[in-house]
């Protein structure tokens, strides 16, 4: 969650070897192998759903509404099952990668990977991680903008802002180290990449050609203006020069946890402190 994964999407919906569903986030395998995650849940299907059934008759196209709309059937068939899923990627071309983005699948165990992998063809997993205190941030930003609280973030004391990160839905997706080695328990390496936010923007046509390589799909070339497309930005509040000193500790733990497991988590990590960050 607020690692840049939006941006990825934006970039390789590009690729005509990767398939990409209208929606980003299915999580599915959240919903069938963590105990208690239920985001396909009747209602939160029918919200997301409400967004694909729009015509705007200036800009669409009957083909293009029609095959949202009969995505959109799908999503909303019952029951929530494997072949539910497999439907969501009906309209895949032929030898594509099904894309599946969602920062929950950092929190499925091994037998739940197992599972996945017996239903796919050829399994690929990306992690990435930021800046935990830049990532942080943003996060409780755009959870107050979603629930229709964003003029709250205005009024954060050290304390309120606090009990509200280390709620265990936003904490968890900072636990970076724990997400390594949970994943690398489950996955073996041709199949697991783990990348930093910061390096990859360091070199955004390195990493492409890097995921292009681990897909083993061909070479595209991507337009600087597509590469520089800023995405899904959350409501425009600085962050408060106290915020990073609430979890100094926190982060040299995470930064040591990735040490151990042999990643050099970037140094601007832990340039939040002792200065003021916006």
């Amino acid at each position: 969650m607020k690692a840049g994964t939006t941006w990825m999407q934006h970039v390789l919906a590009e690729h005509p070897e990767i398939y990409f569903t209208p929606e980003k986030e299915i999580h599915y395998f959240a919903q069938a192998y963590i105990p208690g995650e239920m985001p396909l849940a009747t209602r939160n299907r029918l919200t997301r759903a409400s967004s694909y059934i729009g015509i705007d008759p200036r800009h669409n196209t009957p083909a293009g509404v029609r095959a949202r709309l009969l995505w959109t059937a799908n999503y909303l068939a019952e029951p929530v099952d494997d072949l539910w899923y497999a439907n969501l990627f009906t309209f895949r071309p032929s030898g594509a990668f099904c894309a599946d983005f969602s920062n929950l699948y950092a929190h499925v165990e091994k037998p739940g990977w197992d599972r996945i992998r017996d239903m796919t063809e050829t399994l690929r997993v990306i992690y990435t991680m930021r800046d935990p205190i830049k990532r942080l941030w943003s996060h409780a930003k755009f959870h107050a903008q979603f629930v229709g609280q964003a003029e709250q973030i205005w009024n954060w004391t050290p304390e309120s802002v606090e009990a509200f990160v280390r709620r265990d839905f936003i904490w968890k997706n900072g636990e970076y180290g724990a997400a390594v080695r949970r994943l690398r328990a489950a996955l073996p390496k041709d199949e697991l990449r783990v990348y930093f936010f910061e390096n990859i923007h360091r070199d955004q046509r390195g990493w492409l050609r890097d995921i292009e390589g681990f897909l083993g799909i061909a070479h595209r070339d991507y337009s600087d203006a597509l590469l520089g497309t800023r995405v899904n930005e959350s409501v425009d509040a600085p962050m408060p020069e106290w915020f990073a000193g609430l979890f100094k500790a926190d982060v040299e733990r995470i930064v040591a946890e990735l040490r151990e497991e042999g990643l050099e988590a970037p140094s601007s990590w832990m340039k939040s402190f002792g200065s003021k960050a916006a």
